[in-house]
């Protein structure tokens, strides 16, 4: 049942944190340069030298796609509660561990929020409308059960 308002939320909010690779969240100018921290990593901008963590790398990936797969689990609404409860808890760990990222820069001088800042909070908005919209289902059916 891929045309339920859910599969939309849930499909938004994998899009969201997916794009984390590629919008920067924070700039950060340092005595070292200026940095970029993308979802994968941070980027110095004027020696084109990018330090990919693939653990970070890994961790938004997988959010992205815990979400896509949970489009699919429509049968056990319940298992699908869950599975978007835990992804909330991951996308606020991924945003914390990112905060942490941007406060290991040596020297750090100045900070620039830059758009990718807010998709954490979007992700996160987009899979509680899924819940939403997954409770009224299980609501809707349990109604129906009670008709017969």
């Amino acid at each position: 049942m891929i045309q339920r308002i859910q599969s939309i939320w849930l499909l938004l909010a994998a899009l969201s944190i997916l794009f984390l690779l590629l919008i920067p969240t924070v700039g950060a100018s340092s005595s070292n340069g200026y940095y970029v921290l993308y979802g994968s990593g941070l980027k110095l901008t004027n020696s084109d030298v990018q330090s990919t963590n693939i653990a970070l790398l890994a961790s938004t990936v997988l959010a992205g796609l815990i979400s896509l797969v949970n489009i699919f689990n429509f049968q056990n609404r319940k298992l699908q509660i869950r599975i978007a409860s835990l992804n909330i808890v991951l996308i606020l760990a991924l945003s914390f561990w990112l905060s942490q990222i941007v406060k290991g820069i040596d020297g750090l001088k100045e900070l620039d929020i830059e758009p990718g800042i807010f998709l954490p909070l979007i992700a996160i908005i987009f899979t509680l409308l899924a819940i939403r919209g997954i409770r009224k289902d299980e609501k809707l059916i349990r109604s129906a059960d009670r008709l017969r």
